[in-house]
């Protein structure tokens, strides 16, 4: 083969490279410009038009809805009150097909003229804040702060905006539509309202629209996954000096953390970012007792299955290895054991960014001159993607900060734009009636 030959060869892949990448992007473009131009249709509509310029209507109902809601405490696991008061909200904005579910669900249903498809648009009703949690509104200026104002309240009111802006402009929309309040998302809820939704055996939700997260551009297509446990190292305690040389809970509790933070980075340093953290230790009963039981709860993160596992992995050997440590170091007494329980299970889910539900979202989003991000969190949308059910979480609106911390806060910086998002989303989901 001559040098020229070569030459040609290496200049045609290369070409053929960039041809593939120009072929590609255009293809992109196009998919971008097909949504933008529903986007402009939809806009254009006089009856979505009427149901945009609503939102803006509504601020004082959706001020006094956000203070409402926020003073209702809603625990993980007591979400109760707020859920009957939700469903009256419903009811009042107009829905009358209003139930809640055995797990506790809020469920509008909104009929669609065919309703050959049914869309989820939800958020969710709990905090994680513990009941006695003094959830009183104040205000600083323009900021409203509470704890779980922002989230997830927020999220129920742009819910609620999001239908009486529907029903404002008497929008009639080819699919159902669900507006939903959840509950589970927050703690060790562990996503059971979601997980009841698309339960083996329910009714048939083909795409979901969840309400929950801070920044207007934010859009959330994947679900990073979580594994929790609760691991507890049982004994037969006693007098820490008459008893001193049995195998003590504590002492192996301390190892398997030692352990675990001492073998973690072989998994964390490496490939997509996985975290873990141990939130809540407890155990013993005095000073001058050796405990009959120790116990940790943990956390562990990833955006991938397999990190998942690998990091799942990792914990299990560590608290295997300071059971045998602890045991064989005793002098006297029964050897300990080792309860590990799984406390919470949320699947990582990579999504499409080129899905339509997606895309969707991100026009929407550009239709207000917000340049979308596309991010992975831990969401209710996580369950759905997994099983192959098209989901995305969108923004609340407005600004917030201090989430989880009792200072949490919120302020309607143009609040109204995640509903206006909102609308142009689930539409374009839902389908005009025609």
């Amino acid at each position: 083969m001559t040098l020229q030959t070569r030459y040609l060869r290496r200049f045609s892949a290369l070409a053929a490279i960039i041809l593939i990448s120009l072929g590609s992007n255009a293809a992109t473009s196009d998919i971008q410009s097909r949504y933008s131009d529903e986007m402009n249709a939809l806009q254009a509509n006089p009856a979505v038009a009427a149901a945009l310029a609503h939102v803006i209507d509504l601020e004082p109902r959706s001020h006094a809805d956000l203070i409402e809601l926020t003073e209702i405490p809603a625990p993980p696991f007591k979400e109760q009150r707020r859920a009957d008061r939700f469903a009256e909200l419903l009811r009042e904005a107009g829905l009358t097909d209003v139930t809640i579910d055995e797990a506790g669900n809020v469920i509008g249903r909104r009929p669609g003229r065919t309703g050959d498809k049914v869309i989820a648009y939800s958020g969710h009703l709990d905090t994680v804040f513990p009941e006695g949690t003094d959830v009183t509104v104040r205000f600083d200026g323009d900021r409203m702060y509470a704890p779980g104002i922002g989230d997830n309240t927020r999220g129920l009111v742009v819910v609620l905006g999001v239908l009486r802006a529907l029903q404002h402009a008497d929008i009639e929309t080819d699919a159902d539509i669900l507006f939903i309040g959840n509950v589970g998302e927050e703690g060790l809820g562990d996503l059971r309202g979601i997980k009841h939704l698309f339960r083996d055996g329910a009714s048939k939700i083909d795409a979901l629209i969840a309400v929950d997260g801070g920044d207007t551009d934010r859009i959330v297509y994947g679900g990073v996954g979580s594994h929790r446990y609760r691991v507890t190292f049982k004994g037969p305690g006693g007098h820490s000096w008459g008893a001193f040389g049995t195998a003590n809970p504590h002492h192996a509790l301390g190892r398997a953390i030692a352990l675990f933070d001492e073998n973690a980075p072989s998994v964390t340093e490496t490939g997509e970012k996985t975290s873990y953290n141990i939130g809540r230790i407890g155990g013993g009963t005095s000073i001058n007792s050796v405990p009959f039981e120790s116990w940790m709860e943990v956390d562990m993160r990833s955006g991938k299955q397999d990190k998942l596992d690998d990091i799942d992995a990792v914990l299990q050997a560590s608290v295997q290895q300071a059971l045998q440590e602890e045991n064989e170091g005793r002098s006297r007494g029964d050897a300990l054991t080792v309860d590990i329980e799984r406390v919470g299970t949320r699947p990582a889910a990579m999504g499409d960014p080129q899905s339509a539900l997606v895309q969707r979202a991100m026009a929407a989003t550009k239709a207000y001159d917000v340049e979308p991000e596309l991010r992975i969190s831990s969401t209710d949308a996580n369950l759905p993607i997994s099983i192959g059910v098209p989901a995305v979480t969108m923004s609340r609106g407005g600004r917030g900060g201090d989430a989880h911390a009792p200072d949490e806060w919120w302020q309607n910086d143009q609040g109204y734009l995640a509903m206006q998002i909102g609308i142009l989303t689930l539409l374009a989901t839902a389908g005009l009636a025609h």
